[in-house]
């Protein structure tokens, strides 16, 4: 172009490919299983094939290897026969040879053998055949399997170690380095890794004593199992997991579905027997925080074990509860200790510094109450020799967006008077119930109208609730479309074959759950609605409840519907959530009005003491500022 030298070419050149680099970067696959378009079909196809030639490789290697053998051994003394001036000059025993060779050859390429490998090897091209995959079941199995169908996808295009190699920037080059030169053996996993689970288990390994805290849904199971799965590989046998009782039976499902290592039952009957085995013939171990200080076998401290994982490690945070100094005393023994939470610090950085405490006591005296902006990074720097965090939309950047909406509604006359009622009588419990989606009230209703049309639309939905009675209300009102209740009350084994027979229902179904019980550990993905009925009082409870569904494997948008109550105790524990003052804009009206009217009474708008007297217990605080906005004080 006139005008346009060869200097400003190779700007506009670079800048392009800067461009480039940066679209392709920030672009993120969506797979739309309701559109189903024949692109996205094809590449399921494709993808599909993939794994198939990987699994059949894998079957078929040993019995390829025996035939080349076979054929390798025998194809040069054979080969002198397919010359007949070769066999006419040759001596007596070199045709002998050379016939025998063939005869040997022979019985290789035609033998019983041969003949089964070569059925086998026109059914793997068959299957391993993009173009005579069916759709219909293409789809089915992308629902089932989303997760693998994603991890490998991003190893193919190498999205995967981009993705794990840009949030890793608290660790420290050095560090980094070091972790990622780890030797790893995956002999005994039966899952591909994401990358950033690799590092994560090859940090852990490094590190020895470590907490993972990624967040929910990224996947902290499967990197503790990877940990066991490549010590086992080493000569390594002892592995002890210490979960919740809700989960624990996951834990033993997961272990069958992702190694090749044994697992054990430490949990009611039988435990100390199972204990025995283990210790014996080595494997994997689960047991709970209640039932960890009562397994006999495990006071000895001839005990060891190779690696103690700690799920839910913010269960430990108090010093001087049994099940912490159970763990505690177990974690001092063990040559590996793993914690594994997404919320290690729920309220404050001291229940952090706890965690670290019983891992690196020295780092932990070093760790500071900083809540600025540049705390925080200089805190994260401070912690990466023991603390590992990842968030869902730096490493799942294909996981389906997650949509939350508060849906705000009036109590009715009936609830208002219920709730008045529990105001007077300081029924804190009674308070929230009424505020909660009981018979009558218009979060019922609301949860109704979600269900319909998450019906008309065959999705699934899991509804949680503090309360039991909000659930069987919620059951009463939508019928048979909901298929079971998970509450504190259901066996950890019911709890999961609930969530498995949810899961296997073709089109709509509601699973109701308390969200203490439900909504940790758990995997329901096959839910893309989840309604929470009443605010809980650490946003953290909510946000491990949402994780069951919006976590790996989740092929579809998540559509979030928090149920909150107008003028009534569910404002007051949103403004905790938020970390607001109780009833701050209540009385920040107040003194707008103050301002218009002069003849206002200054004592009249005056904020009452209690409401910010830290002395008093917080849910005590929060009755008293219902009583105040209710004129009852």
């Amino acid at each position: 172009m006139p005008g346009v030298g060869a200097q400003t070419v190779e700007e506009v050149k670079a800048a392009a490919e800067k461009a480039a680099q940066q679209i392709a970067a920030e672009t993120r696959l969506r797979i739309d299983v309701d559109a189903k378009g024949p692109g996205q079909t094809r590449l399921l196809a494709a993808l599909a094939a993939e794994r198939s030639a990987t699994h059949l490789l894998a079957e078929l290697g040993d019995p390829l290897n025996r035939y080349e053998q076979g054929v390798r051994v025998a194809m040069p003394k054979a080969d002198k026969a397919a010359s007949r001036w070769g066999m006419f000059w040759s001596g007596r025993r070199r045709k002998e040879e050379a016939l025998a060779a063939l005869s040997t050859l022979e019985s290789v390429v035609y033998g019983p053998d041969t003949r089964a490998l070569i059925s086998k090897l026109d059914d793997a091209l068959a299957r391993c055949d993009p173009d005579r995959m069916d759709p219909a079941w293409l789809w089915r199995s992308y629902e089932a399997d989303t997760a693998e169908y994603h991890t490998a996808l991003a190893r193919i295009t190498g999205t995967d170690t981009a993705a794990a190699e840009s949030v890793e920037d608290f660790i420290g080059e050095e560090l980094q380095q070091r972790i990622d030169a780890v030797p790893f053996d995956a002999s005994l996993l039966k899952t591909d890794l994401r990358m950033y689970q690799l590092f994560g288990a090859k940090y852990a390994i490094h590190q020895e004593r470590a907490i993972i805290g990624d967040e929910m849904g990224l996947g902290k199971t499967i990197q503790a199992l990877t940990v066991c799965a490549h010590l086992a590989a080493k000569g390594q046998r002892r592995f002890l997991v210490v979960c919740p009782a809700s989960v624990q039976v996951n834990w033993i499902a997961e272990i069958a579905k992702h190694t090749r290592l044994s697992s054990y039952s430490l949990h009611g009957q039988g435990r100390e027997a199972a204990g025995r085995r283990w210790l014996r013939l080595g494997g994997v171990a689960v047991t709970t925080f209640e039932t960890l200080a009562r397994l006999q076998f495990l006071k000895s401290d001839a005990v060891e074990q190779a690696v103690l994982i700690v799920d839910e490690a913010h269960y430990i945070k108090n010093p001087v509860a049994k099940r912490t100094q159970a763990v505690a005393a177990l974690s001092r023994r063990a040559q590996r200790a793993l914690f594994l939470s997404g919320t290690p610090m729920e309220n404050r950085v001291e229940e952090f510094r706890s965690l670290v405490g019983y891992l690196r006591p020295a780092l932990a005296s070093r760790v500071g109450n900083g809540e600025t902006i540049a705390a925080a990074r200089a805190f994260r720097r401070l912690v990466a020799s023991v603390y590992l965090r990842r968030n869902q939309e730096d490493v799942l950047t294909e996981l389906p967006e997650k949509i939350e909406v508060e849906d705000w509604l009036r109590l009715t006359s009936g609830g208002e008077a219920a709730y008045r009622a529990a105001v007077q009588d300081r029924n804190l419990m009674g308070m929230r119930r009424a505020a909660s989606a009981m018979p009558g009230s218009e979060k019922l209703d609301r949860l109704e109208d979600l269900v319909e049309e998450a019906v008309e639309d065959g999705l699934k939905v899991i509804v949680f609730s503090y309360f039991l009675d909000v659930l069987k209300a919620v059951g009463e009102r939508l019928g048979p479309v909901v298929t079971g209740q998970i509450s504190g009350r259901i066996p950890a084994a019911a709890r999961q074959d609930l969530i498995n027979r949810f899961t296997r229902i073709d089109g709509p179904a509601v699973l109701v759950a308390q969200i203490e019980a439900g909504g940790v550990g758990l995997n329901i993905q096959a839910a893309s609605v989840v309604v929470i009925c009443e605010p809980q009082w650490k946003p953290s409870t909510e946000q491990q409840a949402i994780a069951r569904a919006h976590r790996m494997g989740q092929a579809r948008k998540v559509q979030v519907h928090r149920l909150l109550a107008k003028d009534c105790i569910d404002e007051r524990i949103r403004e905790i959530q938020e970390d607001k003052a109780l009833l701050f804009d209540h009385y920040a009206r107040r003194s707008e009005a103050k301002e218009v009217d002069g003849m206002a009474i200054a004592a009249g708008y005056a904020r009452p003491v209690p409401l910010d007297d830290e002395s008093v217990p917080l849910k005590e605080r929060v009755i008293v500022a219902e009583r105040i906005r209710l004129g009852m004080d």
